[in-house]
């Protein structure tokens, strides 16, 4: 008779991510979360924050940590230093985020090298973002919104856009490719062809 072992199954191993529920926004929720965010006290900063959280992919401690230095208005191009040992990459700014970005910019009167900062001329906090990403859900009628659901949110429409899982990965900063093979497991497009 062999012996059996329990196996758990670790916390860090990527789960299957088809029986999870769904994680991540959908444009027109983005589009919702978004024009909500220009309601809040610091509509320029927080608008901003939360573009460039779902644009870029962003870890909540990779947009905190972003300085102003980092983002190159003349090349329209912005440094993402990522975090955990993973990927960084130069990604483009598209011209509304630039827009954004000068008016959020040219509204500061500090000399701080952060580009996100708090009322008190702090870098903000992860507590900070996750609380403004909590408030402007709330707001938006969206629910159980955190700072992670804009990373995936970023995957899951790069996948539904049809790009390779390479380009993805490259692009949200992942070395291991079955971090971003949840994106393109669960995509929609790529079912569109099956009905016609």
């Amino acid at each position: 008779m062999t012996k059996r072992r329990n196996v758990k199954s670790s916390q860090k191993e990527t789960t299957n991510y088809h029986e999870k529920g769904k994680n991540y926004l959908s444009d027109f929720e983005i589009k919702t979360f978004l024009e909500v965010s220009k309601r809040t006290r610091y509509p320029k900063r927080n608008y901003l924050l939360l573009l460039m959280m779902y644009r870029h992919g962003l870890r909540v401690s990779e947009a905190v940590a972003l300085k102003k230095s980092d983002v190159n208005l003349k090349d329209s191009r912005v440094w993402m230093n990522r975090l955990k040992g993973r990927l960084s990459t130069e990604h483009p700014i598209w011209g509304d985020e630039l827009r954004a970005i000068k008016r959020y910019l040219n509204s500061r009167i500090d000399n701080l090298p952060w580009l996100f900062v708090s009322e008190r001329g702090l870098p903000m906090t992860r507590q900070a973002v996750s609380f403004i990403v909590s408030a402007v859900g709330v707001n938006a009628k969206i629910d159980n919104v955190h700072p992670h659901t804009l990373r995936h949110s970023c995957g899951f429409y790069l996948a539904n856009l049809g790009y390779d899982l390479r380009l993805i990965q490259d692009y949200l900063g992942h070395r291991d490719p079955k971090h971003t093979a949840q994106y393109t497991r669960v995509a929609s497009k790529r079912f569109e062809i099956l009905w016609k």
